[in-house]
């Protein structure tokens, strides 16, 4: 299934040295026909570092996808009664919104704004970007591994030898794991070997 006539929630969390890497694939997704509504998590809405503002962030992703961005429980508690997406990317998520969702704690907007999505069972896709998750996080990621209508964007561990127990999605895989999710299918594979 192809993205384009898809309406695709892009939720962001702080992550910051990602996002870069992450704004060009949002801007094909608007590229390939699909409506962009994105969420920012309250410290991507917030927190200005040397990656940038987040009002220049901001003003970014709205020019980018043609839409508000949601940064609030009130912006986002409406996707769920209105079903106004068919997936929600979580991209980059952080160790920190992958515990949150694991153990079903809502108290933000992207972790309501994922909440809100599953109660009607449709695809949630996590883009991980952790530098815990093969250590205490690593529990978290197997109990969403293991979740209905939760899928992966395959990763690898991004230095193996200087940080051991961090994982990193392979952005370039985005768009084809939004189109398996929404076909009900966890791409594979899920496990990536070393970048060379």
């Amino acid at each position: 299934m192809k993205v384009e006539g898809k309406t695709i929630g892009v939720a962001m969390t702080g992550s910051l040295c990602t996002i870069g890497r992450v704004l060009p694939y949002v801007e094909e997704l608007v590229q390939q026909g699909a409506k962009v509504i994105p969420v920012f998590s309250q410290t991507v809405a917030c927190t200005d570092s040397k990656y940038g503002t987040a009002a220049a962030l901001r003003e970014k992703v709205e020019a980018i996808t043609n839409s508000k961005v949601l940064t609030t429980l009130v912006d986002v508690e409406p996707l769920g009664p209105g079903r106004m997406l068919d997936v929600i990317v979580v991209v980059p998520c952080t160790g920190n919104t992958m515990a949150k969702i694991a153990n079903a704690i809502t108290d933000g907007p992207v972790t309501m704004a994922v909440k809100a999505h599953l109660r009607n069972c449709r695809p949630v896709v996590i883009s991980v970007s952790t530098n815990d998750g093969l250590s205490l996080n690593a529990r978290n990621l197997g109990t969403l591994l293991a979740a209905r209508n939760i899928y992966f964007v395959p990763f690898r561990q991004d230095n193996p030898r200087a940080k051991p127990y961090s994982i990193d999605a392979e952005l370039s895989l985005l768009i084809p794991t939004i189109e398996s999710a929404l076909d009900g299918v966890q791409i594979q594979p899920l496990l990536l070997g070393e970048k060379v």
